[in-house]
This record gives structure tokens, C-alpha cells and sequence, in this order.
């Protein structure tokens, strides 16, 4: 049971980080002139900061098509999302409940162009 609250309490923690992570990817991501290179930086560097590696991003539009931030739009809505295996964060040397599980998660924006 002390193993099961264990895992449990990593993974809110970790979808916490990766919230934050892809909030401010996204708030990046609409502000003009950024590139996709400069969000995806931006999202290593705050989990590079709390020993997170290996995080998957995705800059998507409103389809769920890959986007590029420096082609939006005046209004484009964009979407940053994280997400990284459990196995891959989780303290544990085997992880028992959530072992399979991915964590993830998206942030939504409108671009913050000219018009």
C-alpha cells in the first residue's frame, strides 16, 4: 500500500510539472515571431529543471495537425501538448499501477498576432 501511495503521489506531481510545462509552451507558441524549435526549448528547459527528460511535445491546430507557431494567424488557436510514459519518471524501480500509463497534458491558446 505505502508502494501503491508512492507511485500514486509521483505521478500527480509529475502531471503538475507537465502542465505547467506545456502552459507555457503554449504561451509562447502565440506570442509572434516564435518558432516551434523556441517552444519546444522552452518545455525541455522548465522539465530539464526538475530532472525530466524525454518528454514528447506536439504544437497542434485546432484539426490536431501539426502547426508551426511562426505560420499562425491573427486568432489561430494553438495547442501544446506533453506527455511523457510513467515508466519513464516514476521513482520506482517497477512500477505496479501505473507501469503502462502515459502521462499527458494539453494547453489551448489563441495566437496573439497583429491584425
Amino acid at each position: 500500500m505505502i508502494l501503491g501511495m508512492i507511485e500514486i503521489g509521483r505521478a500527480i506531481m509529475v502531471q503538475q510539472i507537465i502542465t505547467n510545462a506545456s502552459r507555457e509552451g503554449a504561451r509562447m507558441a502565440v506570442l509572434p515571431q516564435q518558432t516551434a524549435v523556441n517552444v519546444e526549448n522552452r518545455v525541455d528547459e522548465i522539465l530539464e529543471s526538475v530532472g525530466i527528460s524525454n518528454a514528447s511535445v506536439q504544437i497542434l491546430d485546432t484539426e490536431g495537425n501539426p502547426m508551426s507557431p511562426e505560420n499562425a494567424e491573427y486568432g489561430d488557436v494553438v495547442s501544446v501538448t506533453v506527455s511523457i510514459p510513467f515508466s519513464e519518471v516514476s521513482w520506482l524501480p517497477a512500477s505496479k499501477y501505473l507501469g503502462g500509463r502515459t502521462l499527458s497534458a494539453t494547453t489551448v491558446m489563441r495566437t496573439e498576432r497583429v491584425q
